[in-house]
């Protein structure tokens, strides 16, 4: 058994059991198997009657494919995670999977008040959104950058927008010339025939 899936388990319930809504809506399906699939990991996890998680090994109601490459994306925008994934099977508990994945919300100030008090959790909290914040705005910065790079310092790269553009250019020339040499020889043939008649 992949050793993440009972830490994953545990914090999805945890989320879960703060938020009962969430879990009344799960507890609808109760028993029903969803797989995250993540090429490189496969989570099953099982729907129990009071809405929470646990690990199973039975074949999926919904499966959920996310690829590798796709994990940043979710990872940096959790409100539009689902835009990044491929869902199949029971469409009923895939929409409320949905739902509940959109709405589930982590309190880290409730959870770190405990063991560092309440200002300090407030102040930590703050500080790591200050933290990820940057991070993300500076990981923007350099993709465009690089993007600038590419595009202007390096000829031989440039957006699909302006291929497709050139493309299109160069077959509707290309046409052009036929036409005009087909012109040229209607009007040579022309010619020789007033020539010869002459």
């Amino acid at each position: 058994m992949m050793t993440l899936e009972r830490p994953i388990t545990a914090a999805l319930n945890h989320l879960l059991s703060r938020q009962p809504s969430l879990r009344d809506k799960l507890s609808a399906h109760a028993d029903k198997v969803v797989r995250v699939d993540v090429r490189m990991m496969q989570l099953n996890l099982a729907v129990g009657g009071d809405g929470l998680l646990q690990v199973a090994s039975a074949e999926p109601n919904v499966t959920i494919q996310i690829q590798p490459a796709d994990l940043p994306l979710i990872l940096s925008d959790i409100n539009r995670a689902f835009s990044y994934v491929t869902i199949n099977g029971d469409a009923d508990f895939a929409r409320t999977i949905a739902e509940v994945a959109n709405g589930l919300q982590w309190d880290a100030e409730e959870d770190l008040a405990p063991f560092v008090g309440d200002i300090a959790a407030v102040r930590l909290v703050s500080a790591a959104k200050t933290l990820a914040n940057t991070a993300k705005d500076g990981t923007k910065k350099l993709a465009e950058n690089l993007a600038e790079y590419w595009l202007e310092e390096s000829p031989t790269l440039m957006y699909r927008r302006d291929g497709d553009h050139f493309a299109t250019e160069v077959v509707r020339l290309r046409d052009d010339v036929e036409r005009i040499g087909k012109r040229i020889e209607h009007i040579e043939r022309s010619e020789h025939a007033r020539s010869g008649a002459a």
